[in-house]
This record gives structure tokens, C-alpha cells and sequence, in this order.
């Protein structure tokens, strides 16, 4: 039986370019990228050159990427690195109920540290209200982070808006793009963001490697301290074959980037059709209007999530029930339970699907009869 894989916000199959593209490093370029030597000036021409095509990626320059681990180090490095930097200037900060954990819980740690933070508030397709926003911007709010895109519903959050509204106050701005960099054209200047988060293993690139965009007049204090790499703001020698890994995933997400919205689109609306062909109740949780074209979340009436999952994992069909980050747990997603509030069923009968690279309409069909099948079965 050859298995299904639509859970890609969760993490994203390495393209074969990608890997060729790390493997030919991993062979010729071995040296330290700080070092002064011929060799070490091989390693940093490679490294040098995939920053710059990175940076120019979002239209930003080659000084303001911080290569990092991955989303959550960029997230909480914009977070406790403002929070830090800032909070003699203030310690308030602005951010929402359905954000990514690696935002929640270090908005969480930096309350117990006596710093105050606005969660808001989303409706039931997982927006936040403009007019929220203005009532929680103070003159003391530091930091405002607020998600470009949800991972485990889709909706956008309208940051270019948010940005303009910024334009005039000192709090920096970040936004966390990590589900939404190679799928959504990203302009920092466009947006408004001081600060941005991404990271490769979304994209078809390697897993241990991202990227915090930084304004300069954003001034962060570092996390990791040791040598001066990234300028002084992330000590750690640079690992060259992801990097150059990183850019090339980017080359081929920017060059498809349309073809593969169309794609999804068109994925998004067999599974629905097919829903609807069969009878099977169900409604879409997210915003269809202001949503990444990759992430389809649906409910469907009187299932329950656990036997669901575990239906679909013996017929081959990958998905989730929410964040990968709390993968293994039977918790009630927080993103659902924003949007609807306790006891809603949404909070028990959701499944996120969401597509990828080597997905084609057959596997597409298959699912969709799957699906309908266990429904069926499940729900007599």
C-alpha cells in the first residue's frame, strides 16, 4: 500500500535538488566559514552567496538575515531578544490566542518575568479585529507579534494593515511566516515587519535551519552567545551544506510559486466535491477568502479525532489533528478552541489536511474516497 502524505505543515519532503545541492557541499566544502585561510573563504563565498539570495527572497539585504535552527529559535529570538533589549522602554507586548507555541509559551515565560502581555482575541474564522488591536496598543507595548499565516487552519492575519499602524510607534513588529514563506510573495518593506520568522523544512528544504529577518533599528539582544557569527547575533559556526540546502528550496518554491497555489486550489476543491458527492456532513474551519492555499481544516459531524487519525494511519492517509508541535497529544487544539470556546465540537472532530511536493490528483481521489469511507463507517 503506498502511503498518502498530506500533513506538509507539518514538515515538507526534502526536493531531490535540494539534496543534491547539499550533497555536492557536503563533499567539496568543508572548511569553517569564520576562518581566513583559502578554505575558509571557499566556505563563506558559499555561504555569502545563498544569504544574499535569501535575503533578496522577501526584498530584504544580505545583514539582515539571521540564519538560525529553525522557526522556534527565530521566533523566540525575536521574542525574548526584543523583550530584553526593549524593556526598559516598556513591557508590554501584543500578541494573539492562536499563535504558534514557540510564540505562546515564550510570551508565557516572559509574563512570569513580570513582562505584560495582550492575547487576542480571533472570531470563528480565526481573524483577529483590527479594532482589538488599536484598544491594546499602548504607548509602553514593545513588541507586537501576530502570525502572517496559521499552521493549523490557514487564515492570514492582515500584518501589511497592522504594519501601517506601526509605522509611527517604537514597538517592533514580528511576524511569524515560518507557514507561509515559499507558498505567499513576501515584501518586508510592503508589510510593515521589523522582524520575521521562517524556516526551510516547510519548503522542501532540510530540517535545523531558518532565518530571523531583522530591521536593524529592531536591536535585539542575542540568546546564544559565543563567537561573532551573524554579526554578533547568534554565536555558532554556520552549517554551509544547509544553508546552501535552505536557498535552493527557496529558488524552486519562488520559481512555482503560483502553479503550485492553482494546485492546492485545485486539491482543496476535489476533497470538498467529494465530501459533497458522498453526503457526508461537514463544514471548513478557517477563513476561505484570507488563507494559505496549503491548509485545509475540516470538521466533520460526530467523528472523534483519536479513532479518526488512527483509521486513516492504517489506510496509508497522513494527516493531523493540529499542531505538529503537540503531535501525540489528545489536547484540544488551542487555535480551535479560540475560534469556537470550550465544548464545541470543532475541538473533537477536526482533521487538517495539507499538500505539498508529490502529491498528484490520483492520491488526491484516494484520500478523499478513504476519508468518505471511514466517515461512513465510523459514524452508523
Amino acid at each position: 500500500m503506498t502511503e498518502i502524505y498530506l500533513d506538509h505543515a507539518a514538515t515538507s519532503p526534502m526536493h531531490p535538488e535540494v539534496i543534491d545541492a547539499m550533497v555536492a557541499v557536503m563533499n567539496d566544502v568543508y572548511g569553517n566559514p569564520s576562518s581566513i585561510h583559502g578554505i575558509g573563504r571557499h566556505a563563506r563565498k558559499y555561504l555569502d552567496n545563498a544569504r544574499g539570495f535569501i535575503a533578496r527572497s522577501i526584498g530584504a539585504k544580505d545583514h539582515e538575515i539571521v540564519l538560525t535552527s529553525g522557526g522556534s529559535e527565530a521566533d523566540n529570538l525575536a521574542i525574548f531578544g526584543t523583550a530584553y533589549a526593549h524593556q526598559n522602554e516598556g513591557r508590554h507586548i501584543i500578541t494573539t490566542q492562536v499563535e504558534h507555541h514557540a510564540v505562546l509559551r515564550a510570551c508565557e515565560r516572559l509574563e512570569k518575568e513580570g513582562f505584560d502581555v495582550t492575547y487576542l482575541p480571533v472570531d470563528k474564522h480565526g481573524m483577529i479585529a483590527i479594532d482589538d488591536f488599536k484598544r491594546a496598543l499602548r504607548d509602553d507595548t514593545i513588541l507586537v507579534t501576530i502570525m502572517y499565516g496559521n499552521n493549523e487552519v490557514g487564515t492570514k492575519q492582515p500584518i501589511a494593515e497592522i504594519g501601517a499602524l506601526l509605522k509611527d510607534h517604537t514597538a517592533t513588529f514580528h511576524t511569524d511566516a515560518v507557514q507561509a514563506f515559499g507558498l505567499e510573495k513576501i515584501d518586508v518593506d510592503a508589510l510593515g515587519v521589523d522582524l520575521l520568522s521562517t524556516s526551510a523544512h516547510k519548503l522542501n528544504g532540510p530540517k535545523g535551519i531558518g532565518f530571523l529577518y531583522e530591521r536593524p533599528k529592531a536591536h535585539l539582544q542575542s540568546l546564544i552567545v559565543g563567537g561573532d557569527q551573524e554579526r554578533k547575533r547568534r554565536a555558532s559556526t554556520e552549517n554551509v551544506p544547509a544553508v546552501v540546502g535552505f536557498a535552493k528550496a527557496v529558488e524552486l518554491a519562488q520559481s512555482s510559486m503560483e502553479e503550485k497555489a492553482t494546485e492546492y486550489a485545485r486539491y482543496r476543491q476535489m476533497l470538498l466535491s467529494a465530501f459533497d458527492e458522498a453526503g457526508i456532513a461537514y463544514h471548513v474551519n478557517g477563513d476561505a477568502l484570507h488563507a494559505l492555499p496549503h491548509v485545509l481544516n475540516v470538521s466533520f459531524n460526530g467523528m472523534d479525532v483519536e479513532s479518526f487519525l488512527i483509521n486513516l494511519d492504517i489506510e496509508g492517509i497522513a494527516v493531523s489533528s493540529g499542531s505538529a508541535c503537540t503531535a501525540g497529544s489528545l489536547e484540544p487544539s488551542h487555535v480551535l478552541l479560540a475560534m469556537y470556546g470550550k465544548g464545541a465540537e470543532e475541538l473533537r472532530n477536526s482533521i487538517r489536511f495539507s499538500f505539498g511536493y508529490g502529491l498528484d490528483s490520483a492520491q488526491i481521489k484516494r484520500a478523499a474516497q478513504t476519508v468518505i469511507g471511514i466517515v461512513k463507517r465510523l459514524t452508523k
